[in-house]
């Protein structure tokens, strides 16, 4: 069966928030849009560590964002630097901020869904795209299982995994290194529990976040095994051991989000520590789990879910191609994820939306070609998501490349100081202070240490400038 072109004037692929702006935005211009979208439930393949941005869904739906549901908003955020006994957190509040909220992406997609239905979006869920539809070299429609549709316009936002981008050369392959997997279970928690552990205001929609750094450096290599080692570390993998092994620090970021009766808690690793050192995510999340800052905030919880979710970390160094004839791709697709901030269904929203403004103009010139949809891109750098991506193009590599220092010495080191500053031993602290100064220049070089201070200051000015 086909859908003949004229009926339809563009066609989104992935009904989450970047393709549900898109659409929208097309709709609102005046045009025939439908969303196809592969799942049977909207957001039931959508996973993520748990917050959108209500300034981004305003943007679209500057009438009915506020009646979303949300479960908390995030009004308590820590910066928490996990070390072998405890943490050095760095907390900020601030009660009236409500732009942060968690959601549960089934309930917020299909919310979106109904929302951009009123206006008048069709979609299409149980419908996997297969392939795109060429003519002279322009994309002019998708094939699916069962049919085809036909538009002159194609805007592909169907996640991180975007085959079709591929297909089309929009996006090449991702290396390991720029992709990150992300990993979370959802633990059920009474609620009462939650707001006083978390310190937030009884019956009240307050929240709490946190971004774990360092913690989860206790797996070691197998580089030299000996005939008594396990089968496993003759194989290469990775262990507990610590007799002649050495510790590796793999490079994971962790974060908790707090909903109206339940938490998340995750991490997010490098696909190429995973690769290079054989580490399976699940031995890293346990081990996260068994840290005594994290054990505590999750006692008594029980979990109910787990998922994962590969994310695109390549960032603005490695943008694929944002749009070719008769086609554009927006969101995860397009790797537009902030990473350093967890920021996500903001870029998609933006970039959805500016995807469909384009769609427009290049519907009403009746010119599909890319030297009209290169307007897209254009729109891109003029707002946020490019300039901020810009900004950060060198955080994740920076990090990368001083994981050892950022995510294992520093953090020790935080824990080591403040021990020495709160022991109460009947010694007299100006040793003590004169003895952790003492090892902390000579456990690591003047060299590394000035690298590190190198690589801070570049990452700083890099935001800033």
């Amino acid at each position: 069966m086909e859908r003949k072109q004229h009926n339809i004037d563009a066609i989104v692929i992935g009904a989450g928030p970047a393709g549900i702006s898109a659409a929208l935005t097309i709709k609102r211009g005046g045009k025939n849009v439908v969303v196809l979208e592969r799942a049977a439930n909207f957001g039931s393949k959508n996973m993520f560590g748990g917050a959108v941005y209500l300034n981004s869904i305003k943007s679209i739906l500057p009438e009915t964002y506020q009646n979303a549901p949300y479960e908390r908003f995030m009004v308590n955020h820590t910066y928490s630097f996990l070390n072998d006994n405890g943490s050095i957190d760095i907390k900020a509040q601030n009660f009236d901020d409500k732009t942060t909220a968690t959601v549960l992406r089934p309930k917020f997609d299909t919310w979106l869904v109904e929302e951009a239905k009123k206006e008048g979006v069709f979609f299409a869920p149980r419908t996997l795209v297969k392939k795109l539809i060429f003519k002279n070299g322009t994309v002019i429609g998708v094939k699916t299982e069962q049919e085809k549709y036909f538009a002159p316009i194609v805007i592909i936002a169907d996640g991180a995994n975007s085959l079709l981008a591929r297909e089309i050369g929009l996006r090449a392959e991702y290396f390991p290194k720029d992709m990150v997997l992300s990993v979370k279970e959802t633990l059920k928690l009474d609620k009462n529990i939650m707001e006083e552990r978390f310190h937030l205001e009884k019956n009240s929609k307050e929240g709490a976040m946190y971004e774990f750094f360092g913690g989860l450096t206790d797996f070691y290599t197998t580089n030299e095994v000996d005939d008594n080692s396990s089968k496993a570390a003759k194989m290469g993998k990775f262990c507990l051991n610590k007799n002649n092994k050495k510790p590796i620090t793999p490079f994971a970021i962790s974060f908790l989000y707090t909903f109206n009766d339940m938490i998340s808690l995750g991490l997010g690793v490098s696909l190429e520590d995973l690769s290079q050192y054989k580490i399976n995510p699940n031995d890293l999340l346990e081990k996260l789990k068994s840290h005594p800052t994290i054990k505590n905030l999750i006692k008594d919880a029980e979990t109910c879910e787990y998922s994962a979710h590969l994310i695109p970390e390549g960032g603005y160094k490695n943008l694929p191609k944002l749009y070719a004839s008769g086609v554009m791709i927006a969101g995860d697709a397009a790797g537009l994820i902030n990473s350093a901030h967890f920021e996500g269904t903001n870029f998609a929203i933006e970039s959805g939306k500016l995807a469909g403004e384009t769609a427009i103009i290049a519907l009403n010139l009746d010119n599909y070609k890319y030297n009209v949809l290169k307007i897209y891109e254009e729109k891109l750098r003029r707002s946020f998501v490019l300039k901020d991506l810009k900004s950060y193009r060198n955080v994740v590599e920076t990090i990368y490349s001083r994981k050892n220092s950022f995510l294992k010495y520093y953090p020790d080191k935080m824990g080591e100081f403040f021990h020495t500053l709160h022991c109460v031993d009947n010694k007299p602290k100006k040793g003590k202070f004169r003895a952790f100064a003492g090892k902390f220049f000579t456990q690591r070089s003047i060299i590394e240490i000035f690298r590190d201070i190198k690589a801070a200051a570049r990452l700083f000015f890099d935001i800033i400038c």
